[in-house]
C-alpha cells in the first residue's frame, strides 16, 4: 500500500515537473493581458445578445483570469450590473475554454491539436448555448435569475472577480513598462496562482493515483477502445461526466484529460471532458446560489449538451481531416527529471515567477492576497485600481 501510494505521488510530482514551465509562461501571458483589459468595460460592452455583442463576450473572456470560480463569480456580478445573460455566459465559457494559458499547457502535455480543438471547439460550444438560450430561456426564468443574484450570494473567489488591476492612459508599451503596469502584472500573476493551485495539485494527485492504480483493461473497456465508432460517440457524452464528479477545474483538469488520452478515451472526449470545468459539482452548486435551482439546473442541461456537441462535431472534424492523433503519448506516464529543453525552460521561467513574486511582495501584494476572497472585494478592488492608475499618471 505505500509503495503505491508513493508511486502514485511520484508519477504527480512528475507530471507537475513536466508542465511547470507552461504554467508560468501561461499565467505571465495571461497577466500581461489583464493588466490592459478593464473589468468594469467589461459590463458596458454586453447590452444585448446580438452576433457583435456575443463576439466581444468571447474576446473578453479570452482576455481574462482562467479560474473557472473566479469566472463564474464575475458573470454574476457583470449580470448584475446590467450585462445581458445569454452575453455573459459567453464570457463565462471563454474565460476558461480560450484562455492562453490553457492553450500553452494542451500544446506541452498533448499535442498542438488538442490546443487547436481547444479553439475551434470553444466558439462552437458557445454558438450551441447561445442557440438553446434563444429557443428555451423564458424571461421569467432570468427574472428569477436576477432576483436571486441580487441577494449577493457569496461563493467563491469574489474578491478576485471583483478586482480591477487594469491600466489605463498611453500607449500600450507605456502602461506595460510602467512601474503600475508592473506591479499590476504581479499581482495579477500571483493572484491567478493563488485561485487555481488547489485545482491544479489536486489535479496532478488524481492523474497520478488514476495513472498508477487504475489497470489499462478497465479503460479500455469503460471507454470501448475495441468498437471505434462507438467509441468516438461515447467519449463526448461520457467526458463531462467524468469531469462532474472530478471535482478538478481551470486548467487543473489537464492533467487528468492526458491520463484519460493515454486510457483509451476519444479525441473529442478529452474535448468535453476540458470543457466541462464549468458543471463540475462545486460549480453547480454555486450557480444554485447565484441563480436559484431553476437557472442551476437550466444551466446544467445546457452546458452539458453545448459540451458534448461541440466536442462531437470537433472529433468528426478533425477526424475528416485527419488532425487527430494517432499516438496516445501524453508524456505522464514516461515523464522524468534531466537535463532535458524541460528542465532548462523551468528554470528559466521559475526565475521570471521569482522576479514577479518578488515585486508582488515589495508592492503591497499581500494585503490585496488576504482580501481576494473577501465579501469587501469591490472596494479593495477600486482602490487597488486607484492606486496602480495613479502611480502611474504620476
Amino acid at each position: 500500500m505505500v509503495n503505491a501510494v508513493f508511486h502514485a505521488l511520484a508519477m504527480s510530482a512528475l507530471m507537475g515537473w513536466e508542465i511547470l514551465w507552461a504554467l508560468i509562461l501561461g499565467f505571465f501571458l495571461s497577466a500581461i493581458v489583464q493588466a490592459v483589459v478593464s473589468k468594469e468595460q467589461m459590463t458596458r460592452l454586453l447590452p444585448d445578445a446580438r452576433p457583435r455583442t456575443l463576439i466581444k463576450a468571447c474576446g473578453l473572456g479570452a482576455a481574462s483570469s482562467s479560474c473557472s470560480y473566479a469566472a463564474v463569480a464575475l458573470t454574476r456580478s457583470m449580470f448584475r450590473k446590467g450585462a445581458n445573460f445569454t452575453s455573459a455566459m459567453a464570457f463565462q465559457f471563454a474565460s476558461t475554454n480560450l484562455v492562453i494559458e490553457l492553450g500553452v499547457l494542451l500544446a506541452v502535455l498533448m499535442g498542438w491539436q488538442f490546443t487547436l480543438a481547444e479553439f475551434v471547439g470553444g466558439p462552437l460550444m458557445i454558438a450551441i448555448m447561445v442557440a438553446i438560450f434563444r429557443r428555451f430561456l423564458k424571461p421569467q426564468l432570468i427574472l428569477l435569475a436576477q432576483r436571486q443574484a441580487e441577494l449577493g450570494i457569496q461563493g467563491r473567489m469574489e474578491g478576485h472577480a471583483g478586482m480591477d488591476m487594469s491600466m489605463h492612459g498611453g500607449s500600450l508599451r507605456q502602461r506595460l513598462i510602467s512601474q503600475a503596469g508592473r506591479t499590476a502584472i504581479s499581482h495579477l500573476f500571483v493572484m491567478d496562482w493563488a485561485s487555481v493551485w488547489m485545482d491544479i495539485v489536486g489535479g496532478l494527485l488524481i492523474s497520478g493515483c488514476l495513472s498508477a492504480w487504475i489497470p489499462d483493461k478497465f479503460w479500455q473497456m469503460f471507454f470501448f477502445t475495441g468498437h471505434p465508432l462507438l467509441a468516438r460517440l461515447w467519449g463526448p457524452l461520457i467526458g463531462p461526466g467524468v469531469a462532474v464528479i472530478s471535482f478538478v477545474c481551470s486548467v487543473g483538469n489537464v492533467p487528468l484529460a492526458a491520463v484519460l488520452w493515454n486510457s483509451g478515451i476519444s479525441f473529442g472526449g478529452v474535448v468535453s471532458f476540458i470543457f466541462a470545468d464549468l458543471i463540475i459539482l462545486p460549480i453547480l452548486n454555486i450557480y444554485r446560489k447565484y441563480y436559484g435551482w431553476k437557472m442551476s439546473a437550466f444551466l446544467f442541461v445546457t452546458f452539458y449538451l453545448s459540451m458534448a456537441g461541440a466536442a462531437l462535431a470537433v472529433d468528426l472534424l478533425f477526424g475528416a481531416v485527419r488532425l487527430i492523433p494517432t499516438e496516445r503519448s501524453a508524456p505522464i506516464a514516461t515523464a522524468a527529471v534531466s537535463w532535458d529543453y524541460t528542465t532548462w525552460l523551468n528554470i528559466v521561467f521559475l526565475v521570471l515567477g521569482g522576479v514577479l513574486v518578488w515585486q508582488f511582495f515589495r508592492t503591497g501584494g499581500v494585503q490585496m492576497l488576504r482580501m481576494m476572497g473577501s465579501a469587501r472585494h469591490t472596494e479593495h478592488g477600486a482602490h487597488v485600481q486607484e492606486h496602480h492608475q495613479h502611480s502611474h499618471h504620476g
